[in-house]
């Protein structure tokens, strides 16, 4: 009976373990979004040098992330979603987030 126990508390330790490493995942590919996009973004409005999509690339890839896809859109805005180059058991974490001139 106590093995059985033991067993059981060991299982939901490793499952809440494991959702949390997804969240924190899920947060540091949301910042790798965030932080690709708004650079991205500024280098479209010719804030900063060179081209959106590739500097974008190069601050994912400062925060341990791929670009999966990275749009220019209306108003100079720029839309990126991250991909964490590390794997969960559970998956790959990703992000998505847009940036541009204030409205």
């Amino acid at each position: 009976m106590a093995a059985g126990l033991a067993m059981v508390v060991l299982v939901a330790a490793t499952v809440v373990m494991l959702l949390a490493q997804s969240a924190v995942h899920a947060s540091r590919a949301a910042s790798a979004a965030d932080l690709a996009a708004l650079a991205g973004a500024d280098a479209l409005r010719g804030i900063t040098a060179g081209q959106p999509c590739a500097v974008a690339r190069e601050v994912a890839l400062r925060h341990a992330a791929t670009v999966l896809s990275c749009v220019e859109g209306a108003g100079n805005t720029l839309e990126v979603r991250t991909e964490l180059l590390d794997r969960t058991v559970l998956g790959a974490a990703t992000g998505r987030s847009r940036a541009g001139p204030p409205p």
